[in-house]
């Protein structure tokens, strides 16, 4: 149903990969974790703690059948690879973006975990639960143990009751081509990513994020997510756009970043696009305040729960015009959240 994507869209924004991801909650540790990232066109941070200990059980809280659910595939996960990733504290996440035609586009992420954990000891043990599904390489004077994940999950899944969460596995399983390469980067740390990725990190320390991402990226240190992203090839590079006004101003934004949180009672998204010049970010926002004010018309006298969230939350939606940036925030009340999630 249409209200399930609006639910994917709150729950991931405040989580994702599914796959979870963090970051310390003061701005010096995290500026520790995140410069220590090969060179990326994105990067972002999750305070993994908060995530795990109270944001995510919150969003949830009115369905208690999804959160029982996705605890389980965490425990699962953990059987199956000795890693519980409710012991991660931080992670940095940084993806390189690579342009492979006009219609395919790649990306190559890079994690780094840290948390309540002896890194050596837990890839041991993880060594030992594949069995023989990994190989090792060496890189310096670190063991680099490379899996398959999709092999791993495909060997160990079991049967899922959520069928939204279903969906989520069903969509992710296809995308998990090719192997992922782990090490401990410290006592305390792993390294996850492609090999190449992780060589990076591992023996080139000039290839680091520029400051400017990091800058926009600690812009909310202590937010459950944070993210920044420079596109050079604007939107058209991943999505299919028209060559009306609209796909133009929608393809002159070469930078986003924002942040995601829950405080309180509510879930919080705030999102800011940078376009190439003042002059196309005052035809975004124009395009995207006339988009908020029909949705609103198409929405507003619908009676469904669902379809009262969407007009609340499109009449909550801020657009701010700042020079050649487009800010949203958006404030969804956890009893909007129940709605969208089903609550039971």
């Amino acid at each position: 149903m249409k209200h399930r994507f609006f639910a994917l869209f709150i729950v991931f924004t405040l989580v994702l990969s599914a796959a979870v991801f963090t970051f310390a909650q003061t701005k010096s540790n995290k500026n520790q974790l995140v410069t220590l990232l090969p060179a990326s066109d994105g990067v972002m941070s999750v305070d993994a703690k908060r995530f795990f200990g109270s944001a995510l059980p919150q969003v949830l809280s009115g369905n208690k059948e999804m959160l029982d659910e996705i605890n389980s595939r965490i425990d699962e996960f953990k059987t199956n690879t000795t890693i519980d990733i409710r012991q991660f504290d931080q992670i940095a996440i940084g993806v390189a973006i690579n342009q492979i035609s006009a219609d395919k586009t790649n990306f190559e992420p890079i994690v780094l975990a840290r948390g309540s954990f002896n890194a050596n000891s837990l890839l041991m043990l993880a060594k030992f639960a594949a069995k023989e599904s990994y190989r090792e390489e060496k890189i310096g004077s670190r063991t680099v143990y490379i899996f398959s994940p999709k092999e791993l999950i495909e060997k160990n899944k079991t049967a899922v009751k959520s069928s939204f969460v279903q969906k989520i596995l069903d969509n992710l399983l296809p995308r998990m081509s090719g192997e992922i390469a782990v090490t401990a980067y410290d006592n305390n740390t792993l390294a996850i990513g492609k090999i190449e990725r992780l060589k990076l990190v591992l023996t080139e320390s000039k290839s680091r994020v520029d400051n400017n991402l990091l800058a926009l990226v600690n812009r909310n240190p202590n937010s459950v997510v944070s993210f920044a992203a420079n596109l050079p090839n604007g939107i058209s590079g991943f999505l299919s756009l028209g060559d009306d006004e609209l796909g133009q101003n929608l393809d002159s934004i070469r930078q986003i970043y924002g942040m995601a949180d829950v405080i309180g009672e509510n879930a919080l998204i705030s999102f800011t696009a940078k376009t190439l010049e003042a002059k196309r970010a005052e035809g975004l926002y124009k395009n995207l305040s006339d988009l908020r004010e029909l949705g609103k018309m198409l929405v507003g006298s619908s009676k469904g729960a669902d379809k009262q969230v969407y007009a609340r939350m499109l009449e909550s939606t801020k657009i701010t015009l700042k020079g050649s940036e487009v800010i949203f925030d958006l404030q969804v009340p956890q009893s909007d959240i129940n709605v969208l999630i089903g609550a039971k």
